[in-house]
């Protein structure tokens, strides 16, 4: 059995942690309300402008702008991979690793083999991970989580249509946490490039609809198709920065449990061990008396 001293260094050493896991669950809980608002704010702007590029798409013409939806042989890959800055949050990271490496393996295996798949990292733990595997990446915007507003947000999505427009790749895919509420993540990987109308089937909350365009179809179009792209991208880190937050408040709640769960047996041991202590001086001291006697 470990003495007092031991057991007394483990209980202040775990109280220490219970008191950092408990305030970082109370800041997290503080985070993740503000970024609770800023998704669920964005979502029904995000589904009204989803229904108004499904009620558009037969109206699509030209080059410039049919290039969005035709698809073309997935030569090259670009898989954008948003995770967060800091750990601390359960499988929340390790979770979106996993689901970025199953989809190289099994969608686009062909294209990791040759090299022909570029990373694009969101946060700093995908950054760190992929630079680990030496994988090819787009470093520019790993860092977007310790400013995250639209002007960041729409920034990553300029970069990524106009490499798309180029054709420096084929498809791209986004790999991140859905936000349902504080306790649920959704794991996502859906395609962004090219657009594939046939997904949103059955998501749309509107009827097609005829619209009468000013001053002209393809200046209004070659406006509001980009604008529709970036925005649904700004929301996939709105979802996941939500997530990060709910899924490290959860953490840190499972964290202070575990400690105080720990906290009592080490306690129990500590009362065991200076009980043992207490009645083998009692029978040294009565031991002794005898002997005298």
């Amino acid at each position: 059995m470990a003495n007092l001293k031991e057991v007394r260094v483990r209980i202040t050493s775990v109280s220490s942690t219970q008191q950092i896991t408990k305030a970082m669950k109370l800041v997290s809980a503080t985070k993740l309300r503000k970024a609770q608002n800023a998704i669920v704010q964005m979502r029904p702007y995000a589904q009204m402008l989803q229904d108004l590029l499904l009620n558009l798409a037969d109206s699509i013409e030209g080059d410039s702008l049919a290039s969005y939806f035709n698809a073309r042989p997935a030569t090259n890959v670009l898989v954008v991979v948003v995770t967060s800055d800091r750990g601390l949050c359960g499988g929340f990271n390790a979770n979106v690793v996993k689901q970025t490496n199953a989809l190289l393996r099994e969608k686009y295996a062909e294209q990791a083999t040759k090299g022909n798949v570029t990373i694009l990292p969101v946060g700093k733990k995908g950054f760190e991970f992929f630079g680990r595997m030496n994988a090819k990446m787009v470093t520019d915007f790993r860092e977007t989580f310790q400013n995250l507003n639209a002007e960041n947000g729409f920034a990553i999505a300029e970069w990524v249509l106009d490499a798309f427009r180029k054709k420096q790749f084929d498809a791209v895919e986004i790999v991140y946490n859905k936000f349902k509420n504080a306790g649920t993540q959704i794991l996502t990987a859906e395609p962004f490039l090219p657009i594939d109308i046939n997904s949103f089937a059955g998501k749309s909350s509107k009827t097609k609809s005829d619209y009468i365009f000013e001053p002209g179809k393809t200046e209004i179009l070659e406006e509001l198709i980009p604008r529709i792209l970036k925005t649904t991208l700004y929301r996939t880190l709105l979802d996941s920065h939500a997530s990060e937050h709910g899924a490290r408040m959860v953490a840190m709640d499972k964290a202070t449990d575990n400690a105080g769960e720990l906290l009592k047996a080490l306690r129990l041991q500590y009362n065991r061990a200076r009980q043992a202590a207490i009645t083998n001086e009692i029978s040294e001291i009565v031991g002794g008396a005898a002997a005298l006697g």
